[in-house]
Order: C-alpha cells, then sequence, then structure tokens
C-alpha cells in the first residue's frame, strides 16, 4: 500500500521543501556588495568580483520550521493505513507552509535597503510548488477512500 500515489505528492513535497534549504530565496547587490538571504541565514558578501564574505547572519526560526516541515512531510508518507490522520496532518502541514512563506517574507526586510530592487530566486517560490503537491496528496487520500468505501459496500 505503500506505493499509493499520495505518497508519490508526499516525497515530491519533502524533497522541495530540501531543496528550499539550499537554493536562495533573494539575491540584492548594492554598491558592490552583494546580500544572498537563504532559509537558514543571510550571507554578504563584500565584493562581487572577488567573493569574499563580509559575514553570516544565521536565522533560526526558519530554519527550524523548514526541518519540522521536512519531517512533517517525511512522516507523514508512512501513515497510508491511517488515511484520516494523514489527510489532517496534510492540511497542518499546509497551513504552516503559508506561515513559513510569511515568515520568509518578514525575513526578506534583512536585505540591506529592504525588499526594493532584490531579485527573487528559486526558493521563494518553493513553498507555494510544496503546497500544489500536498493538496494533490489531499485528492489522493480522498480517492482512495471512495475506493475503500466503494469496496465495503460492494462486500
Amino acid at each position: 500500500m505503500i506505493q499509493r500515489i499520495q505518497s508519490i505528492w508526499l516525497f515530491l513535497a519533502t524533497v522541495v521543501l530540501i531543496l528550499m534549504l539550499f537554493l536562495p530565496i533573494a539575491t540584492k547587490t548594492v554598491d558592490g556588495s552583494e546580500s544572498i538571504l537563504y532559509t537558514y541565514g543571510l550571507h554578504r558578501f563584500m565584493h562581487v568580483q572577488s567573493g569574499s564574505a563580509l559575514n553570516a547572519e544565521v536565522f533560526l526560526p526558519p530554519l527550524i520550521v523548514n526541518i519540522i516541515l521536512i519531517l512533517l512531510c517525511f512522516v507523514n508518507i508512512f501513515n497510508f493505513k491511517r488515511r484520516t490522520l494523514q489527510k489532517r496532518l496534510v492540511i497542518l502541514t499546509i497551513l504552516i507552509i503559508i506561515g513559513f512563506a510569511f515568515l520568509c517574507s518578514f525575513y526578506t526586510k534583512e536585505l540591506p535597503g529592504g525588499i526594493e530592487g532584490a531579485s527573487f530566486g528559486m526558493g521563494a517560490y518553493m513553498p507555494a510548488l510544496a503546497i500544489l503537491f500536498l493538496i494533490l496528496a489531499v485528492f489522493g487520500i480522498n480517492k482512495d477512500e471512495r475506493l475503500i468505501r466503494s469496496a465495503e459496500r460492494l462486500r
């Protein structure tokens, strides 16, 4: 039963959230120095050409929330026998991802000079992609429930 379609969608959501750890959310260049915002912190480079790092700030709250989301999606793959619990956890995960996106947008204000003029990277779009995969997982869970109910009616 682990080959259910919702397991694939949950796995893809897990992969997307893992990728969010490594992909930049936003990048901004001001006066020859480049700042790159990741989920785990902000990296500032003094000179764009030489690549020498000025400093790095660590943002613990978004990192912790991202790791919790990864674990929640991964553990939920193995709840295929308890579909109602699986569906509730998926909906909870979607709500946490929405809050996580707002948390990340809050931390984009840490860029020097604010958000204006910043270019958004692939990491900024990953929460939306994870939500899409989780919604598809809910559809798969509902399809499984309908299949089980119809099989019980036949008995």
